[in-house]
């Protein structure tokens, strides 16, 4: 294992993660506004450790050496995950989907909740990662930033295609080339996390809310917006309606973002920036229109059907969670047909209609229309054609990137 200086992370970063994991996307719910991630408060030890953790040089690292596999041998897959991210029976004592799994394959899955934010988890295993250690898990499931750290630090398995033969296929084309992962040799993604416009009709009067421009600009709005204290969520819808490309933008172009906003934060048209507590004001009438997350806006539908939605004709920013093998996994194998398995549309669909968040998975409309025909015509959940077209990705930011836009991020929000 190449080992590598550590670089810490900036007091600006630092702020950065704790402001995620307490109010932001870091906080999200899977199904109750309550996403497992801000359950608690970031162990400060979980920071540290992140903080210490060694950050390669430009460029990608090879992935881990390939481990002793005895999948064939030892039937089983030890699967961490967040919680709230796996379908339960109605009565809520089981898991049919890893039951079926296990029915089919023999593979007994060892499923754990033990993902409560990035930052800790991360905290947990590098250790052992760090020491070419057995972390004791054969599948985990870390959101894209995260997801680009382990496999540029080498610590994610690459894995073999022969046991992927529905997830090769099947993986939507808006997830199919991150650039922390070009062509998904390391990972594949559990589900989607759009950045949409959401508004509240009975506060606009009825007027619809689609573009950012809008809610900068728009005196009938003045006062009454809402943007994301998530970096790359409020910077990347910003720089789309500006014509730039979050996946490819520059320092210039980053700057002219931050002006924009500025601009609107001196005339009063932005309230505040917020993390997910948006929810409660946008639903109320208080903010008139914002920024948000579609696993809010799903949830926030339920019950106020004021509560609309609209895909910028700019385009707009999704990220993911994503599914890796640690270096040194036990059963690879296993693993890697774990994650086929929830490649094959009716799995796929069965999860999308218990979590509620973008099903990464080509082909799984009817098998969802099969469950709940709302939820299969839902573009939150199945983005159609026109709207995954418009799906954009945050690139992947160096270090001292992170650190020079955090900073004057910080400073736009008033963190």
């Amino acid at each position: 294992m190449e080992s590598y200086e550590p670089e810490r992370l900036s007091p600006v970063q630092l702020a950065a993660m704790r402001r995620s994991l307490t109010s932001g996307r870091g906080a999200l719910t899977r199904r109750s506004l309550l996403r497992a991630s801000g359950m608690g408060a970031l162990a400060l030890g979980g920071i540290a450790t992140l903080g210490a953790c060694g950050i390669p040089p430009a460029g990608r690292a090879e992935g881990a050496a390939a481990a002793d596999d005895h999948s064939e041998k030892e039937k089983e897959v030890t699967f961490s995950n967040w919680t709230e991210y796996m379908d339960v029976s109605d009565d809520e004592k089981s898991r049919p989907t890893l039951e079926a799994f296990t029915k089919r394959t023999g593979i007994r899955v060892k499923y754990t909740e033990d993902i409560n934010d990035n930052v800790e988890f991360f905290g947990k295993i590098k250790p052992q990662l760090a020491a070419g250690q057995n972390t004791g898990r054969d599948l985990i499931c870390v959101t894209d930033w995260l997801a680009a750290r382990i496999i540029r630090l080498g610590w994610a398995q690459k894995l073999d295609p022969s046991n992927l033969p529905h997830a090769f296929a099947g993986v939507s084309a808006q997830f199919r080339t991150p650039d922390w992962d070009p062509g998904r040799a390391y990972s594949y993604p559990w589900t989607g996390i759009p950045t949409v416009i959401a508004y509240n009709a009975k506060a606009t009067g009825g007027r619809k809310v689609d573009s950012v421009t809008q809610l900068l600009d728009d005196p009938k709005l003045k006062g009454r917006v809402s943007f994301l204290s998530e970096m790359r969520d409020t910077i990347g819808m910003t720089l789309l309606d500006q014509g730039k490309d979050p996946g490819k933008f520059t320092d210039a172009d980053f700057d002219g973002a931050i002006g924009r906003l500025q601009k609107a934060v001196d005339k009063k048209q932005i309230r505040r920036f917020t993390g997910n507590d948006y929810t409660a004001d946008l639903s109320k009438g208080d903010i008139a229109a914002c920024v948000g997350w579609a696993g809010d806006i799903i949830q926030l539908q339920a019950d106020n059907p004021d509560i609309k939605f609209a895909i910028p004709a700019a385009g707009y920013i999704t990220s993911s969670d994503n599914l890796l093998v640690p270096a040194q996994a036990r059963h690879k194998t296993n693993a890697e047909k774990l994650i086929d398995y929830y490649y094959e549309p009716p799995v796929a669909a069965q999860l999308a209609a218990y979590i509620n968040y973008v099903c990464p998975v080509d082909g799984v409309r009817d098998e969802l229309a099969k469950i709940d025909e709302s939820m299969a015509s839902n573009t939150l959940i199945l983005p159609d054609r026109e709207m995954a077209a418009k799906s954009r990705s945050f690139r992947s930011l160096s270090t001292e990137e992170e650190t020079a836009y955090e900073e004057k991020f910080a400073k736009l929000i008033g963190a």
